[in-house]
């Protein structure tokens, strides 16, 4: 066992296959690398997310690279049977199946031929419906709670939050507004918001996440990362 110690050290020092690691990235636009950049500091560090919007434990999600590290979190996603692959893929986690929006009630829903399009919004769910090859399969009504009320029910006591990921398809503001920030303060949020680098000015999360005391630090082509500036837990 030490000899095969000794002859790694001497294999890796003398071929440094190491500097060549990647990692798979599962998000649509390489988010979930991002992310793990941000929490390299401490590589071992196990934490918890709140992904809304989830819509696949794998596909297009921007935290399954986490859950493969040891994190764990809530996955939530209104369209009708997604949580049967969530419990079974993603069994440390807690997996809902309900929508998160500005207040308690039900909503229309909107499902497409390609799941990732499904939403609640009816502009948008128009907009989709024929462009291309989509098109909405169905409508169906789907109960909607605030942020703050999933986060008090579900929450386990004691636990902060490291990331919230928000993807719910034109809807992105309103959750953010339903939830508690003097109570809720995650430490960095992801959230999907299609605006030009030149215009982020005129984004309304960029100023309401500003005002709740968060910086814009990292952008995709469609997805805006927002680190906590203050120190209020």
């Amino acid at each position: 066992m030490i000899l095969n110690k000794k002859f790694r050290r001497a294999l890796l020092k003398r071929f440094p296959l190491h500097y060549y690691r990647h990692y798979n990235s599962y998000s649509q636009e390489g988010e979930d690398l991002i992310i793990k950049t941000y929490f390299e500091g401490n590589p071992k560090y196990k934490g918890f997310y709140v992904d809304i919007g989830a819509y696949h434990p794998i596909r297009f999600s921007n935290t399954y690279l986490l859950y493969k590290k040891g994190w764990k979190g809530i996955n939530i996603d209104p369209t009708p049977d997604s949580m049967k692959i969530f419990k079974l893929l993603r069994k440390r986690d807690i997996n809902l199946e309900f929508g998160v929006g500005s207040e308690k009630k039900e909503m229309n829903f909107y499902c497409f031929n390609e799941p990732a399009l499904n939403s609640f919004s009816e502009k948008l769910a128009k907009e989709r419906d024929g462009l291309k090859n989509y098109k909405i399969i169905k409508t169906v009504k789907v109960p909607v709670f605030t942020l703050e009320e999933v986060l008090n029910q579900y929450l386990p006591d004691q636990q902060s939050i490291d990331l919230l990921n928000i993807d719910v398809e034109g809807l992105d503001f309103e959750v953010l507004q339903s939830n508690n920030w003097h109570k809720f303060r995650p430490k960095l949020i992801v959230i999907e918001e299609k605006i030009d680098i030149g215009n982020l000015s005129q984004s309304k999360i960029v100023t309401y996440l500003k005002g709740n005391g968060y910086c814009l630090s990292a952008k995709t082509f469609r997805t805006l990362f927002f680190s906590k500036i203050d120190s209020t837990e």
